[in-house]
This record gives C-alpha cells, sequence and structure tokens, in this order.
C-alpha cells in the first residue's frame, strides 16, 4: 500500500489570490465562510484581495494559511486519497493536526489567529527578524549565533529546513549581526525572510503561556492520522502530548528535516504539499531527491495529483 503524507507549509508562504481558484470548487467556499465568521472578519477578503503587507502579519497569515492547507485537503481526502502521516512547517502543523482529526477547523482557525495575537504582542512586528541561512553547518552556525547572544542580542537557529538551510531568528539587530557574521564564516548566502517576528526563538517564551491557557479549553482529539510533530520529529498521536509540543514549538526549532527523514523511513512514498507554494516540496527534494512531491496550491495541482492517485497501490 503506497504511504502518502501530507505537508502544510508556514509562514512566508503567504500571497494574495491565495485559495481564491479553490474556494470557486463544490463546497470549498464553506472554508472562507467559517473562517470570517469565527475570526469575525473578512479574511477572504484579505486573501483574495490584499494588501499583502497586512496579509503578511502574523495574525492574519496563520488562520489564511491554514484555511487554504485545510481547504485543499478537504478536497484530497474528498477525492480519496488518505493521508498516512501529517506534518506541518511551525504554523503548518495545525493545519495538520486538522487534517488528521485532532482539531475542528473552527477551533483551528481561531486558535492560530489567537497564537499570532500573542506572537505579534511577545515582539512587535520590527523589531524582531528570521534570515534563511545558505551553506553553512548547523555546529558552525550555533557558534556564531550563541556568541552573538552572549554579546546581548539574542538570536538562534529555528528552523532546520535541509542540507544546508537553516532559518535563524531573535532580535532585528541580532539576525543582522549574525548574517554578516555567518557570511564571514563561509556561508553562502542570508537571505531576511518576509515575516513579522522572531519565531521559535526565545523571544516567543511570552507568548506561550497565553497559548496555553486557549489549548486548555479547546477540545483536541486523539489523532486519526499520526502527525509528525516539529519539536521531536516523531509522530504523535495523544492530545495531551501534541497541546504540550505546541506549546513547546512557540519557543524551540523546527526540525524539518529530521521530520522528512522519519516520514521517509517510516515508508512515506508520496508527499503532498497543501497550500500556497512550493516551498516545502523545495525542501523534501533537497532532503531526498528520489522523494516524489507532488505541491498542491490551484484546481490544475489538484487534479494532476488526484489524477496519479489512481495509480497508487
Amino acid at each position: 500500500m503506497t504511504k502518502v503524507a501530507f505537508l502544510f507549509p508556514g509562514q512566508g508562504s503567504q500571497k494574495v489570490g491565495m485559495g481564491a481558484e479553490l474556494a470557486a470548487l463544490a463546497n470549498s467556499n464553506k472554508f472562507f465562510e467559517t473562517a470570517d465568521r469565527e475570526l469575525g472578519f473578512s479574511l477572504s477578503g484579505l486573501m483574495t484581495e490584499g494588501p499583502q503587507e497586512e496579509l503578511t502579519v502574523t495574525y492574519n497569515a496563520q488562520p489564511a494559511l491554514l484555511t487554504v492547507g485545510a481547504m485543499i485537503a478537504d478536497r484530497l481526502t474528498a477525492a480519496g486519497i488518505q493521508p498516512t502521516y501529517t506534518a506541518g512547517h511551525s504554523l503548518g502543523e495545525y493545519t495538520a493536526l486538522y487534517a488528521s482529526g485532532a482539531l475542528s477547523f473552527e477551533d483551528a482557525v481561531k486558535t492560530v489567529h489567537q497564537r499570532g495575537l500573542f506572537m505579534n504582542e511577545a515582539m512587535p512586528a520590527g523589531e524582531g527578524a528570521m534570515a534563511a541561512i545558505l551553506g553553512l553547518g548547523l555546529e558552525s552556525l550555533t557558534d556564531v549565533t550563541n556568541a552573538i547572544t552572549a554579546e546581548g542580542h539574542l538570536v538562534q537557529p529555528a528552523n532546520l529546513n535541509c542540507p544546508g538551510q537553516v532559518v535563524i531568528s531573535g532580535t532585528k539587530a541580532g539576525v543582522d549581526e549574525a548574517c554578516v557574521r555567518l557570511k564571514e564564516a563561509g556561508a553562502k548566502r542570508a537571505i531576511m525572510l518576509d515575516v513579522s517576528g522572531p519565531f521559535h526563538s526565545e523571544l516567543m517564551r511570552p507568548a506561550a503561556g497565553k497559548l496555553a491557557e486557549v489549548l486548555e479549553r479547546i477540545q483536541m482529539n486523539e489523532v486519526q492520522v499520526p502527525v509528525i510533530a516539529n519539536v521531536t520529529a516523531n509522530p504523535v498521536t495523544k492530545s495531551d502530548e501534541i497541546k504540550h509540543l505546541l506549546i513547546e514549538q512557540l519557543f524551540s526549532p523546527v526540525r524539518w528535516e529530521e521530520s522528512v527523514r522519519q516520514m521517509l523511513e517510516l515508508g512515506v512514498t508520496q508527499f503532498i504539499e497543501c497550500g500556497p507554494g512550493k516551498v516545502l516540496s523545495g525542501l523534501v527534494r533537497k532532503i531526498d531527491r528520489s522523494a516524489t512531491v507532488w505541491p498542491v496550491y490551484d484546481e490544475e495541482t489538484l487534479n494532476a495529483v488526484i489524477e496519479a492517485s489512481k495509480e497508487w497501490s
């Protein structure tokens, strides 16, 4: 039997127009309608019309990406494609939990909006930053970030994405200084990311306490499909463990490379990225070039994977 993983992207993949074409399909517009109702504002209008700057603010980007990912997962399962595992990059872990049956869409979209508000309060937009560092080993990178943090400007590894790509996170001053020193240490490139805060760093600890209170109040079910957790890169199914890991996830590195290798070890041969763009598809290919990856972000790509799945057994 073919083992399939649904993958869900995190912040940085958002763009104006996301989900508009898919929402026109039968039964898919309900996700836009439900998100607007639960949040009390027109998230769907922001997603389809912009502006990009407002969409990128974390408390808007998070529910927007979750809404599109949930919409795609729903279309895939309706077409008979059932995941063996799910995984999401950072914010995408909440979409993975929805797809695995742990969270209702209503609870998920409200929770990630609140998560975004807490993250923004912990470090207002512009005061923190993240950057992708290419071509430098984790040990050398950590030596540099530790030194800068010791000098009073916190910066640390945040996303362990694939061989030769680590995202750093911290204060704007810390990330700026790290980009300079890491290139001096041998990094090929340092690319600032289009995000509004220092996610997965110690600066997010204040948000974690507030998120814990929200998670305590919502219904978290035992998952029907194991979710590969960001914090451990291992499958989880128990609701209490899931809640604990979601809190830790706010200030812990996303172990994405390990997560993908775990799914490969578990026998996954088909990876379907559910959301705008192809960021995760690119990372999976860099981790293992033999992996088959399907980015799904519009009607054409949705139909392509549905057609291909007819050959899976």
